[in-house]
């Protein structure tokens, strides 16, 4: 099924790296099996795309490549085995793309070619380009249909602020991966960046009662009253980092019995004790989901003694981006600015869009190319 696609589109490829970004003609991909052609609304920017592609943080990619993560689109064309799909509808396009005979084989677009040989020849031969263009082909499984009555109409949402659901998606799989339920406590370290911040948004929505965990107080009060903000009944609460293990964990057994910890640990604070302080703080039989670069993470007086549960995640499953929508199509999450300030951009833009994105971080703050 397809719909008029030009034979040409705009994009902002990255011919090599540290030498940024160029707006080209490049050819719109055609449908086949398997696949979906997105005409692109909203394409998201990472707060650490400037260092991707500037060379400053070394993740392997081909080039040329389009680059770019997830984005949100109108389906033009799909392939002959589609049974669902079909042009027109509003979706989320998910960055990350699995081999689907050998779902270990993994790689985010244009971010990371991933750990195999496999995720090396999918990045390189078949899924290459990112969705900063005008249109993006993608797997069928990474299209995931949006009830636009429901959530632009009913609900309010605008099109570019539900691709911010990238962003949250990330700690919903931490999440999930430990079972974190309704009614629990979870400390989450650091609060104050991109996904931690947005990771609290998703367990308010929840229902789960967070413990925010960062050095920036100024960020920790914001962090606090933007939650409180669009949901005045949360439960919340706000530690500051000290540096100082027994210290920390003492603030954060103050409030109570924690059953859970998921830890964001940038790499520039790879060697941090806060995951150390966190884990003091848990019940006997709790569980830590580790998903960012924390180098000194295992305390094993604590993990031992009381029986905790660590456990390594690279990003999250299908089955919880179908949940998750589900979650935001029920209305479980503020809207407007309670929800998120997204600034758009044109790809010419590029270089500013990067800049702000770097600046613009954190709980409820989102950036994206509108092509």
């Amino acid at each position: 099924m397809t719909s008029d696609i030009p034979t040409e589109h705009r994009a902002l490829v990255v011919e090599a790296v540290g030498e940024g970004l160029h707006v080209k003609n490049i050819p719109t991909p055609k449908p086949g099996p398997g696949k979906a052609i997105v005409r692109i609304a909203a394409a998201g920017i990472l707060s650490y795309h400037h260092e991707i592609y500037g060379g400053t943080r070394h993740y392997n990619i081909p080039k040329p490549i389009v680059g770019g993560i997830s984005a949100i689109g109108r389906v033009v064309a799909v392939g002959e085995d589609a049974t669902a799909l079909e042009p027109g509808q509003l979706v989320y396009v998910d960055c990350v793309i699995r081999s689907r005979d050998n779902p270990s084989d993994l790689f985010l677009t244009a971010i990371h070619e991933g750990l195999t040989e496999g995720s090396r020849k999918l990045i390189r031969d078949v899924w290459r380009d990112g969705c900063w263009a005008e249109y993006a082909q993608a797997p069928l499984e990474n299209c995931f249909a949006l009830d636009e009555a429901r959530l632009c109409g009913e609900l309010g949402y605008a099109v570019p602020d539900i691709l911010y659901i990238c962003h949250m998606l990330v700690g919903f799989g931490g999440f999930r991966d430990i079972d974190l339920k309704p009614g629990e406590t979870i400390i989450i370290c650091p609060a104050t960046g991109g996904y931690g911040g947005s990771a609290v948004q998703t367990a308010i929505g929840m229902g789960v009662r967070v413990i925010a965990f960062g050095r920036n107080e100024k960020e920790l009060a914001r962090i606090k009253e933007h939650v409180l903000r669009g949901t005045p009944t949360a439960s919340i609460e706000t530690v500051k980092m000290t540096g100082d293990e027994m210290a920390d964990a003492a603030a954060l057994k103050a409030f109570g019995a924690v059953d859970a910890v998921l830890d964001f640990t940038p790499p520039q604070a790879s060697r941090s004790q806060h995951v150390k302080s966190a884990t003091w703080a848990l019940r006997r039989g709790g569980r830590v989901s580790l998903m960012g670069w924390n180098e000194d993470s295992m305390n094993p007086a604590a993990v031992v003694g009381l029986n905790i549960v660590m456990k390594g995640n690279l990003m999250y499953h299908r089955e919880d981006i179908v949940l998750f929508i589900k979650m935001l199509e029920r209305g479980l999450f503020p809207r407007g600015k309670n929800f998120v300030d997204t600034k758009l951009f044109k790809l010419e833009d590029w270089k500013e869009a990067l800049d702000v994105a770097a600046e613009h971080a954190g709980i409820g703050k989102f950036v994206a190319f509108a092509p």
